[in-house]
């Protein structure tokens, strides 16, 4: 099944600690937050930084009870989150329809999840079989054209405008999914192996980058602009 030219990327999630502080290192770099999100039934939360385009949602497990409860854990986030800091990808890509072009439908094979937190008929659409060193892998049909940014601040200190791509580096990337190979046929993404799991983002023009730390550590995300 070829991927269809009309899918694009809607928001990268990141798999943080409770309470995200990772956010702090945004802010320090110059990003003004947006709103934060609940997500009821599911078990977690996030806190959200919005681009001209997409946007990037900072998520940890809130309820660790819930979050293992079906059929939110088959979506994936229990597990990624709880082994973000040893063996598995703390990514995920949500994409969306574009507001025109080929008919609409994800890339990969997938199964739908009704979550608690979306009103009746919207559902999420979740990639089958990625593995444990991929991003996780979501589509959303009912979410056309740009990500959701009412009133969500999308000026930033930073010259940042759209993201014009995503690069992925995973430790070992001799593996990988039938869900994972079809989404590389995007422009907008590259995959490459990595010491280890990292996102880099890419704003037009790109020329210059910085690398985001919190409390220390180093944040496995690194903006281009």
């Amino acid at each position: 099944m070829a991927a269809p030219v009309s899918v694009e990327l809607d928001h990268i999630i990141v798999l943080c600690a409770p309470g995200a502080p990772e956010a702090g290192a945004l802010i320090r770099a110059g990003l003004n937050e947006g709103l934060p999100n609940q997500h009821p039934g599911q078990g977690t939360a996030c806190r959200r930084f919005f681009f001209g385009n997409a946007y990037l949602e900072l998520a940890w497990v809130a309820d660790s009870e819930e979050a293992q409860r079906e059929p939110g854990r088959a979506t994936g986030l229990w597990d990624h989150w709880s082994r973000r800091l040893s063996d598995a990808c703390p990514f995920g890509l949500v994409l969306r329809p574009a507001p025109s072009g080929a008919p609409d439908g994800p890339p990969f094979a997938t199964w739908q999840y009704r979550p608690q937190y979306l009103p009746a008929p919207l559902l999420i659409e979740v990639a089958l079989e990625t593995g444990m060193d991929e991003p996780l892998l979501f589509y959303l049909g009912f979410q056309r054209g740009r990500a959701q940014m009412a009133d969500q601040p999308t000026i930033h200190q930073l010259p940042l405008g759209t993201v014009t791509q995503v690069s992925i580096g995973r430790p070992d990337d001799t593996r990988r999914s039938t869900a994972m190979t079809r989404m590389q046929t995007f422009e907008w993404l590259s995959v490459h192996r990595a010491d280890a799991h990292i996102a880099d983002l890419t704003f037009r023009p790109g020329v210059y980058r910085t690398r985001l730390s919190t409390s220390g550590r180093r944040m496995p995300v690194i903006i281009r602009w």
